[in-house]
């Protein structure tokens, strides 16, 4: 049975603004908590950064941010196309992490926050290119 379309709302210029120095903020956290050796709050600290720059580059791209489950986002990104895309490819490795990180109590493996560290940066440098060559705007 085909999933059903992912529900979305309406996101400003001011809400990519707003999303992308949420994401810039949980990245330095989650770099910050990478050289610190605490790779739980590394790793969901890079999937909250991943998750609030994915909704800046919908915001800037589409003018609107994917509603609900977490799960549903990558979708909308890659409705979105072109760099819509390249971000649901990111954020797709980083959800998988986000229980894990929140909930489980295994501990999270150097190469696993590393992998998130470096998706969430990715995501975030994307971001902030888009919104700069846009202005935000949308």
């Amino acid at each position: 049975m085909p999933r059903a379309r992912a529900k979305t709302r309406a996101a400003t210029r001011a809400d990519a603004t707003a999303y992308l120095a949420k994401a810039a903020e949980f990245l330095r956290a989650a770099q910050d908590s990478f050289e610190l050796g605490n790779r739980t709050a590394a790793t969901g600290n890079a999937v909250h950064a991943g998750i609030a720059a994915s909704d800046a580059l919908s915001a800037a791209l589409a003018g609107s941010v994917s509603q609900g489950d977490h799960a549903d986002a990558p979708s909308h990104l890659d409705a979105i196309g072109g760099d819509g895309k390249i971000a649901a490819r990111q954020l797709r490795q980083l959800l998988p992490l986000k229980t894990q990180a929140e909930y489980d109590p295994r501990p999270v493996s150097v190469t696993d926050a590393r992998r998130a560290v470096s998706a969430a940066g990715r995501l975030v440098a994307l971001a902030e290119r888009v919104i700069s060559r846009r202005g935000g705007d949308r």
